[in-house]
């Protein structure tokens, strides 16, 4: 089927990422005037939910309902507290700063898995590499960080399937040389990850930024832009990376995208230049750590 965006919210002319969705309305951070925006999903009405993120980008939920972010220019993992804190979860691994976390998935344990990249986003030197780190939590209310991956060297979106057995991660290396994939890592059961699969190449083009996942296991995924290629696009892909749809956005850049609404039929999609985007009953249906 093919699909209609609409303009669920102003433009706002600087970047809008890390889209989640609370069970009554959109969460979405506004990263470069280092804000988090909620959108009444029903009246339309757009307002500031939280200032001061230390630059948050990625932002998930666990299965209890806490809201997790990855605040770029604090160079940690932070949780978003109900009286209006902010709690640091991790911000080293091995004894130094991660650099700049960007995306971050969640399993029903509490792990939290997130891409970290090195002098991406901050010029100070924490760890020397890019990759899937976790925050792991403890008995005693700590946290622990570990390093996952060690053969990604620009790890962006990460999503796990639904049975929490593979994570998805976006390679997203502009470099010469790089690549620019959809990866597959099987996850183990002590939380390490196994080989990775390439499960599609984008070649010299953008490839994904952010994806989420549907209840049938496609991924679906903000792709593309203006350079080369087909442009902005949500790319649908089968658990093998087969592309099964593709459909052109009025962004050049989308960065990321969740289901929301009552039965999570609704896909809202950030961009580069600002935008809230709706795909209205989009034929498919989300699947959410929380709310489900």
């Amino acid at each position: 089927m093919s699909w209609t965006f609409e303009d669920a919210a102003p433009v706002l002319g600087h970047i809008t990422e890390g889209n989640c969705w609370d069970g009554e309305a959109m969460l979405f951070s506004n990263i470069a005037m280092n804000r988090i925006m909620r959108l009444d999903v029903n009246s339309g009405h757009l307002g500031v939910w939280r200032e001061d993120t230390e630059g948050t980008n990625g932002l998930n939920f666990d299965a209890q309902g806490n809201l997790y972010g990855c605040a770029g220019n604090g160079r940690s993992i932070v949780r978003f507290e109900n009286n209006g804190g902010m709690t640091t979860i991790v911000d080293s691994v091995d004894g130094r700063r991660i650099n700049g976390p960007n995306d971050l998935a969640i399993t029903p344990s509490g792990s939290i898995y997130f891409s970290d990249r090195a002098g991406d986003i901050n010029p100070d030197v924490g760890i020397e590499y890019s990759a899937v780190l976790s925050a792991e939590p403890q008995d005693d209310g700590s946290w622990t960080c570990v390093r996952r991956s060690f053969d990604s060297s620009m790890p962006n979106g990460v999503l796990f399937s639904q049975d929490y057995k593979t994570l998805y991660v976006a390679q997203s290396d502009y470099r010469t040389g790089e690549q620019r994939a959809l990866l597959a890592y099987p996850v183990n059961d002590d939380g390490s990850l196994g080989d990775k699969q390439v499960l599609h190449d984008f070649g010299r083009h953008r490839g994904i930024d952010g994806m989420t996942l549907a209840a049938d296991g496609k991924i679906v995924a903000c792709t593309g832009w203006e350079v080369s290629g087909p442009g902005g696009c949500i790319t649908v892909f089968e658990p093998d990376g087969r592309v099964v749809a593709q459909h052109k956005t009025p962004a050049d850049r989308p960065t990321n995208c969740t289901f929301a609404g009552p039965d999570l039929s609704d896909l809202y999609i950030s961009s580069i230049e600002g935008h809230t985007l709706v795909v209205r009953d989009s034929g498919l249906q989300g699947y959410l750590l929380y709310p489900n």
